[in-house]
């Protein structure tokens, strides 16, 4: 074995010459995580590039990963505005995008500012009828809740257990006492059975 078998076996076992085209695909299919900024994305982006295109010369490698970067981006508006800056390089890139979504989240906010309102003694008014409103519902509330705690019966009713008026079958004593036992076995008491 030569020296050039030996190095080419090392390179083989312990290079990662063999991983550029697995580098280059994780490169290419790179997205911006939800939750993740554009740092960690342009981070990320830097690593697999050093990694998947060592071999070629440094402006090659900036333009790639200034498109990888603006490729992975999550929004589209970010995104599309980034692309059309054309960055040559990932620095610049990244600066611009970071404005960007700092213009946008901005215009956000300053769209949702709450209008102010002067006031002029309307309030007043609507309260008042408001509270008029809630006095009238809880006075039918309680007579309501009163109406049912008391028992409507129609005094033309007659029980047909009893023969009384006004009664109902079942206020009416369900069990007569037997000859035998004076016990009432509706009061829980079993009666006896004896002959």
């Amino acid at each position: 074995m030569d020296l050039t078998t030996i190095e080419n076996a090392l390179q083989v076992r312990f290079g990662d010459s063999h991983l550029t085209q697995f580098y280059r695909t994780e490169l290419k299919m790179r997205r911006q995580k939800p939750g993740k900024s554009l740092q960690v994305l342009a981070a990320d982006v830097e690593r697999l590039r050093s990694l998947a295109y060592a071999e070629c010369p440094q402006d090659v490698r900036d333009s790639l990963a200034a498109q990888y970067f603006v490729d992975a981006i999550k929004d589209e508006d970010t995104q599309h505005a980034t692309r059309l800056m054309d960055a040559k390089d990932l620095k610049s890139a990244l600066a611009y995008s970071m404005k960007y979504g700092a213009a946008k989240t901005a215009f956000k906010t300053s769209r949702n500012v709450r209008s102010i309102e002067i006031e002029d003694g309307t309030w007043k008014e609507k309260d008042e009828k408001f509270d008029c409103l809630l006095k009238t519902l809880e006075k039918l509330l309680n007579c309501h809740v009163a109406g049912k705690k008391t028992p409507r019966r129609n005094p033309n009713v007659t029980c047909w257990k009893c023969k009384k008026r006004g009664r109902y079958k079942g206020s009416a004593r369900r069990f007569r006492p037997t000859g035998k036992t004076n016990v009432w076995p509706s009061y829980g008491a079993k009666a006896a059975f004896t002959q």
